[in-house]
């Protein structure tokens, strides 16, 4: 939240106005009023958030959504925006016309409004600001939308205010977003609609999620048991019997009220999600459920000419169709290897029968492009392009009259290691990918090394750019918070350029360093607000007792005060040693008032193991994104996954435990107390020797790699039910330094 006085601001950005043009990201066309220092209106003047009355329900039905949000419930979420990150407390009225220092939403002439093409957009908006307030106006609630995110972006920068002008801006291109593989790496519904959430303050639109898959089968290596037996995953879950033993990980899947969740919190920030199920190739999971359908040279490919592949795919489709609410569905199709004929009729006939069930449009991977000797596939099927050994994108779909979407793989990123691609977003490329020029990329351009491979600008089939990240070497070798950390800086490089931006990379850095703390919806950092280096530090024999009256009786609570100036006391039932310790079992726990902390920290604490359980594993400390362990080593667990050290803990001993997030590596260090009325530590002052809690990825079966892994700080409970231990608790500390 920003102080409205912005004076905690450590950067700060005035908006500047260059030849009408105002940064933002992305940039935003403007035409100032006044270049005088009273020619801005002060957010802090404004007193209510009005709806134009005549288009309060009205909805944008020319989008990709089937559930798009009234301007009503645009505003509603503006509203929240405002108060979470510009700390203002205003209301919602309606009515026709603005009133004095309001926001006005509204709708216009959707003519008004075009993409590079010249084709009409649903998606722009006018800006007018003068010193009655500010007034937005939509092409539709979605267009609307867009300009609300601009006039938070610009009270970040500007210190505040927005300068009086007038802005018409509009997207250049249609499909604007990112995808993500959770076919072979689950993602819980919270983390996805967080990444909405951040996509959606930069003006993206679309979340394409991966929804089936499987690791790499290495036909040259593997048995045929040896491949069924291979990490595959269908990632929704129906209760369907004809759909029996597709899914057999309820816990890593989507329910449909989980993906309805996924959808519609999305789809109230403006993006829509793409669902992806894959199929033929990739398709391994299918097979492990129905083996017969398997390709015999390589049994992650199906087998088209079965006669009950097709049918096997429709039921799945007609088992899901009607769980989406995008106008496009993707059914993959990557990476055939099969028969090119096959191929293309297995893909007309899955877009003929979707289009037929729902009135979807269907969308493939590239893979065999038309060619006279194919019967090729539908010209309304729309490709995705992602690397040119499998097409050419202009000569081989565009000139043959096909929609294309670029997800070129300049922007490829496999998720921890790859021998030939990053693991994180070549952000400069977005400022020098273009090849005619050297100057900045945009979605029209598919080859940033040879020119002639693309096509002119404003040519109608190119729908757009999605930038994907693949997990190819599976669910251990990352947790959740890793993707974001991949697209932390590509999503708002990327979205700049999608939209049509020119930011040049100073502008880009600095705009982003002044935005990223204050991005609404979402807190993928695990940041926790702090007045200094210490977010909290307890000391047991620092405690306060309050009792209340409950329908039960009498309840008596302990305190563990702060010792920092952040006021986030804990509480706990455990009881009190005649040393002023806290005494830890199953029947108690010590509580915080927080959960997860995100990069960097260094958490310690001060405990004495006095017995562990022999039947389970020890939890010492948990948090909403991992929990520290003995398993009988020292462990972090998060994302599902154990990461275990050599270190272990001595039962009967005080021992001083400091974790250490740092960067993207995860460390710990064990000591012995010297004594327990001495002070923990300072940061980095551990004598012990700090081990690195590392990822164990598995190479196609060929090798391994030992790779670093970044897990949040467990900080939300202290033992408690289940926890496996008994002990003691002297202190803990945690701080944002490491």
């Amino acid at each position: 939240m920003i102080d409205i006085n912005f004076a905690y601001l450590t950067i700060l950005l005035n908006a500047v106005l260059v030849a009408s043009r105002i940064v933002g990201i992305p940039v935003v066309p403007f035409n100032p009023l006044s270049t005088s220092d009273d020619g801005n209106y002060s957010i802090k003047s404004l007193k209510k958030l009005v709806v134009d009355s005549r288009y309060l329900e009205s909805r944008d039905e020319t989008g990709e959504t089937l559930i798009p949000p009234s301007l009503h419930d645009f505003a509603k979420t503006f509203l929240d925006d405002l108060h979470s990150t510009l700390n203002l407390d205003l209301e919602i009225s309606i009515g026709e016309k603005p009133g004095p220092d309001s926001i006005f939403l509204t709708l216009g002439d959707p003519t008004n409004y075009t993409d590079v093409s010249g084709a009409l957009t649903s998606e722009g908006y006018s800006l007018s600001v003068d010193s009655d307030g500010i007034v937005i106006t939509g092409a539709s609630p979605l267009g609307a939308w867009w300009g609300t995110r601009t006039v938070l972006q610009q009270a970040i920068l500007s210190n505040g205010s927005l300068a009086y002008g007038e802005a018409d801006d509009a997207p250049g291109w249609g499909i604007r977003g990112m995808m993500l593989d959770a076919g072979r790496h689950y993602y819980p519904p919270e983390f996805i609609t967080e990444l909405c959430s951040y996509m959606s303050f930069f003006k993206q639109n679309t979340f394409h999620i991966h929804l089936s898959d499987n690791l790499y089968n290495n036909v040259a290596l593997y048995s045929r048991e040896q491949s069924l037996e291979l990490y595959a995953r269908f990632r929704l879950w129906s209760d369907s019997e004809d759909l029996a033993g597709l899914n057999k990980y309820k816990n890593e899947s989507y329910t449909r009220d989980q993906f309805e969740e996924i959808q519609t919190t999305c789809a109230s920030r403006g993006v829509t999600v793409i669902p992806e199920i894959e199929a033929p190739g990739h398709s391994l999971v299918i097979v492990q459920w129905k083996p017969e359908l398997a390709l015999s040279s390589d049994i992650s490919l199906l087998n088209i000419s079965h006669p009950e592949t097709i049918p096997t795919m429709k039921l799945i489709w007609g088992t899901f169709l009607e769980w989406f609410h995008s106008k496009t569905v993707h059914i993959g199709a990557d990476e055939y290897r099969g028969d090119p004929n096959e191929y293309n009729r297995f893909v007309n006939e899955m877009a003929s029968y979707i289009y037929e069930e729902s009135g979807k449009s269907t969308r493939i991977w590239g893979t065999f492009p038309p060619k006279p000797e194919y019967t090729n596939i539908y010209e309304n099927v729309s490709i995705q392009h992602w690397e040119f050994f499998e097409d050419d994108p202009y000569h081989d779909y565009i000139l043959n009259n096909y929609s294309v979407l670029n997800s070129d793989d300049t922007f490829y990123v496999v998720n921890k290691w790859s021998g030939s691609y990053p693991q994180v977003i070549d952000v400069a490329k977005t400022f020098t990918g273009n090849p005619a020029t050297g100057g900045i990329w945009q979605p029209y351009i598919f080859d940033s090394k040879v020119a002639a491979n693309n096509p002119e600008k404003s040519n109608p089939l190119v729908l757009g750019e999605i930038a994907a990240l693949w997990n190819d070497y599976g669910a251990n070798a990352s947790v959740y918070s890793e993707a974001y950390y991949a697209w932390k800086d590509g999503i708002p490089a990327l979205a700049d350029k999608q939209w049509g931006g020119d930011l040049l990379e100073p502008e880009f850095t600095s705009a982003f360093s002044t935005l990223l703390p204050f991005i609404p919806g979402q807190n993928l950092d695990r940041t926790i607000r702090s007045t200094g280096t210490t977010i909290f530090a307890y000391n047991t024999s620092s405690t306060s007792t309050a009792q209340s009256y409950t329908a039960l009786g009498p309840w008596k609570e302990t305190c563990l005060l702060d010792q920092s100036d952040n006021g986030y006391d804990a509480t706990t039932d455990c009881s009190l040693t005649p040393s002023s310790t806290l005494k830890i079992s199953h029947t108690c726990s010590v509580k915080t008032p927080l959960s997860s902390k995100g990069r960097d920290y260094t958490l310690t604490l001060r405990l004495l193991i006095s017995s562990l359980d022999s039947a389970k594993d020890a939890t010492l400390l948990t948090g909403t994104d991992s929990a520290l362990m003995l398993t009988p080593s020292l462990t972090l667990f998060a994302s599902g996954n154990y990461y275990r050290l050599n270190t272990t803990l001595p039962v009967g001993s005080w021992v001083d435990v400091s974790v250490i997030g740092r960067g993207n590596q995860t460390f710990a260090s064990v000591q012995q107390t010297a004594s327990l009325g001495h002070a923990l530590p300072e940061v980095g002052s551990m004598a012990a020797t700090e081990e690195e809690f590392l990822a164990i990825l598995g190479i196609n079966g060929v090798s391994f790699v030992w790779a670093p892994v970044a897990v949040e700080a467990p900080i939300a409970q202290v033992g408690g039910k289940d926890a496996g231990w008994t002990g003691q608790l002297a202190a803990m500390r945690l701080s944002s330094e490491a």
